[in-house]
């Protein structure tokens, strides 16, 4: 007899829900985005006509989904010998497979921006003050977010002398998808999530994490989850196939910066 089904434990994901989503709309197979340049205003002489003129010069980032799957089979004797429905058990296990490959795909994200924080130290909280003060001047835009590993979000929470703040999320970010993943460490306006699947580098101590505004990358959906089942007669199973088609891109270079911190284990 099988006793009830247990789950392997999820990190929290947070990633996907806090960047910008797109549609592909039908007959369609990219998505442009066009981000035009800033104009500059000048003092005017009464009586003289104006020389300068403004351009506004768009630049195109271009973003193109592709098809991710996958296929479970569910036999009949595995139908058979569980009390269960095996395709409630199956269907969460796809979902956290799904889930978990947006997440990874969205991480893979953070390494490529040219602004680099942190260079394999440990956070503190002057280096966290300090990263987003650059994020100001560098004009990332409003509001901001920070995303790394939970071991670095607790050394920064450590650092600050307050495991778990009382100030609240900004409204902004206080909504179901994210909340449940907000650390409770909020600087300057800027809240801390922690996302357990950005992995370290091989060989080093720190992983890719990132400070960002929403518009700095990208989530593009082309078709939403599909799902088919078909029998299989001679294997006496069921093939449940799931599949979407999405794509996770880089918008926006400059309104982003990479959180290069040591993330390994914390001592007890």
């Amino acid at each position: 007899m099988l006793s009830k089904a247990r789950y392997t434990e999820e990190h929290n994901m947070p990633v996907v829900q806090l960047i910008d989503k797109f549609s592909l709309p039908k007959g369609h197979y990219q998505l442009d985005i066009p981000k035009v340049a800033q104009m500059n205003a000048g003092d005017l002489v009464d009586g003289q006509d104006l020389i300068d003129s403004e351009e506004i010069t768009p630049t195109i980032v271009s973003a193109t989904a592709a098809e991710v799957g996958i296929k479970v089979v569910i036999t009949d004797r595995l139908l058979r010998q569980n009390n269960e429905s095996v395709f409630t058990i199956t269907g969460r296990q796809i979902g956290d497979a799904k889930d978990l490959k947006k997440d990874t795909d969205a991480i893979a994200l953070c390494s490529g921006f040219t602004d680099t924080y942190g260079g394999d130290k440990v956070i503190t909280f002057a280096l966290a003050t300090g990263l987003i003060a650059n994020a100001k001047e560098n004009k990332y835009g409003n509001p901001l977010f920070a995303v790394h590993h939970p071991n670095v979000i607790w050394k920064l929470a450590a650092d600050v002398g307050n495991i778990v703040t009382s100030d609240p999320l900004p409204d902004v970010f206080n909504k179901p998808a994210v909340k449940d993943y907000y650390s409770g460490v909020k600087i300057a306006g800027v809240p801390f999530f922690e996302d357990g699947n950005i992995a370290a580098v091989s060989g080093q101590t720190y992983g890719y994490g990132v400070i960002a505004h929403s518009s700095a990358m990208g989530y593009l959906v082309a078709s939403a989850k599909t799902e088919r089942r078909q029998r299989d007669e001679s294997l006496r199973a069921t093939e449940v196939i799931i599949v979407e088609e999405y794509g996770m891109f880089e918008a926006d270079d400059d309104r982003a910066g990479t959180l290069q911190y040591t993330q390994s284990s914390i001592s007890t």
